[in-house]
């Protein structure tokens, strides 16, 4: 008769993920309990982050190379103002300033990323390593554990050297993943003695989609029903391919983590109890975060995104299915190739079924056959994509942890912005969204999702993308009219530093106090951008009024001075 052995310890957590990747998300369980008040587990790390293009400038000097962001910003009607992130922030050249600021919030960790043309100009490893650019992150990196601040860095924040995007078509050529790999390994070599945490690539969705699929960002371009699809599919291969590479020559020596960071919205079925509400409610969810990290952690593209595609395309009279299919030696490859998940989270939406012919065209977003709803009640700050929704954190959270066996989570991106005319450094709606959605993060952590890290986006207002710099989502507020770019804290900065203090939400009576003492220091008269909407709408006059009656002056005197000459002559 055969014993069984006892498991060992490792079969017996493999077994464990297993059983918990296999568990099903339940979609009619939506509890939105009241405020929870409680603290974070020993050892929580809490940080703010950034970007390179969007905070930087300098895009042009100490040897660096074009990026696609500097040629597509370039391009006039592409952002809005016609703004460029040439300065942004100044950061290259105010980053010592900006780590004191972080030591003053006392953070534990700050998330910024490394320009890929700043250290290789042409993209190219083999053609030319830029030093000035490889000595500023070095002293960045330096000053940031100095301070006891540990750095996260991301790899690949947008800006792709623009020779490669020439050149190979940048994310649609499967050999810029090779140019990529080299990049990181470069990076690794660098600075892997000291940066620990890596993060491959920043919100490929929007990469794939709002680069190559709606050409909202660059490059720029409509290659609907395609690009999007190829983009993402070469952008999984080459994280995969940095992740083995770091493991295999780099692991051993630093000790370091690789992962990515997945940006999604939540899905909530628009009646739960209809079953059509529900998969269309999955299929939005599986089409956004489930796209890259179905592949990750189970080693293919999600089962509803393979027969949706095919069928359409299908039906368009295609002989393949526009979703490009990994070989079984690209599937065992990519699947585990992630140490952490980064979760980029703003906002919520409301799924319903809603279906799309295939005689309208090749479309990421018709093949996914729902539609996306928002309820009116919900706070809107006054950007018109981001709503205040704190409960589909934590279910999105949940939907994590069921989904891919509970893997460990930083939080990677969450905040919110605000377009208003008048400066507001008492910004009690970001103090609020944070202190919502915070505690949603807390009670799912209640719930076991294996959450170690919070980074609150932004340090800085910075370059928004397309929006340029009329969308402001940064703790601290920039003047990007001053020629030093002065940084003035908002009253979320306070608030954000006593979250931080005590690890969380001790107890009503303290944390009903933060905001009226976040409020007091933000109005405090030593600073140079009131935060009084009385001295607000003095600015707006100042700003405003008096140059238009400056102005008027002017031409009432030209026109008299023209009538005392005509009647002289």
């Amino acid at each position: 008769m055969l014993q069984r052995r006892p498991l060992r310890p490792l079969q017996l957590l493999a077994l464990v993920l297993w059983a918990s990747a296999q568990e099903d998300f339940d979609w009619t369980k939506s509890e939105r309990t009241s405020f929870y008040y409680g603290t974070f587990p020993t050892g929580f790390s809490w940080g703010a982050g950034s970007s390179a293009y969007q905070t930087e400038g300098a895009w042009n000097v100490d040897g660096k190379g074009m990026s696609i962001w500097d040629a597509f910003a370039h391009k006039k009607g592409k952002i809005y103002s016609n703004d460029t992130g040439d300065s942004s922030c100044d950061g290259y050249h105010k980053f010592k300033d900006d780590v004191t600021l972080m030591k003053d919030m006392k953070l534990n960790h700050y998330r910024f990323s490394i320009s890929w043309p700043r250290i290789l100009p042409s993209g190219l490893k083999s053609e030319q390593i830029n030093e000035k650019g490889i000595q500023y992150y070095d002293d960045l990196i330096n000053m940031l554990l100095d301070n006891k601040v540990t750095p996260i860095v991301t790899l690949y924040h947008w800006d792709l050297p623009q020779v490669l995007q020439e050149k190979h078509g940048g994310w649609q050529n499967a050999s810029t993943a090779n140019h990529f790999n080299d990049f990181a390994d470069l990076c690794f070599e660098r600075f892997g003695s000291k940066v620990k945490n890596w993060i491959t690539f920043n919100n490929p969705w929007s990469v794939a989609v709002e680069g190559y699929e709606t050409g909202e960002h660059a490059p720029g371009l409509k290659l609907k029903g395609t690009g999007a699809y190829r983009a993402a599919h070469n952008i999984i291969k080459a994280h995969a391919q940095v992740w083995h590479s770091y493991d295999t020559k780099w692991r051993s020596r630093q000790k370091g983590l690789v992962g990515i960071s997945l940006t999604a919205d939540w899905g909530e079925p628009v009646d739960v109890t209809n079953q059509k509400d529900v998969e269309a409610a999955e299929r939005f969810i599986q089409f956004s975060l489930g796209w890259f990290a179905s592949p990750l952690f189970h080693g293919d593209y999600p089962q509803v995104m393979k027969d949706y595609i095919g069928r359409k395309s299908g039906q368009q009279g295609l002989g393949a299915s526009r979703l490009p299919v990994f070989s079984p030696q690209e599937r065992s490859s990519i699947k585990g190739s992630c140490d952490f998940l980064g979760l980029g989270h703003f906002t919520t939406r409301y799924v319903t079924l809603k279906n799309f012919p295939s005689g309208l065209g090749e479309s990421y977003f018709s093949d996914r056959d729902l539609a996306e709803l928002v309820d009116p009640r919900w706070p809107d700050p006054g950007s018109e994509w981001l709503y205040s929704v704190p409960w589909g954190f934590r279910r999105l959270l949940n939907y994590v942890k069921t989904q891919y066996g509970n893997p460990m989570v930083y939080v990677t991106e969450n905040g919110v912005s605000e377009k208003m005319l008048c400066t507001d450094l008492c910004d009690d709606w970001r103090m609020k969204y944070f202190k919502d959605y915070i505690n949603e993060m807390l009670k799912a952590v209640k719930d076991g999702v294996n959450v170690k890290g919070y980074t609150a986006w932004s340090l800085l207002d910075n370059f928004q993308w397309d929006e340029g710099f009329s969308e402001r989502f940064g703790l601290y507020y920039v003047d990007f009219r001053s020629k030093n770019k002065s940084r003035y804290p908002k009253a979320s900065v306070q608030f954000y530093k006593r979250i931080i203090s005590s690890n969380g939400f001790p107890n009503q009576r303290e944390v009903e106090s933060w905001k009226r003492k976040a409020v007091e220091t933000c109005s405090s008269s030593n600073q140079l951008l009131a935060a009084d909407p009385l001295i607000g709408h003095m600015e707006m006059v100042t700003e405003i009024v008096v140059p238009t009656v400056s102005t008027l002056c002017i031409l009432l005197s030209a026109v008299f001075l023209m009538f005392l000459l005509r009647r002289r002559v």
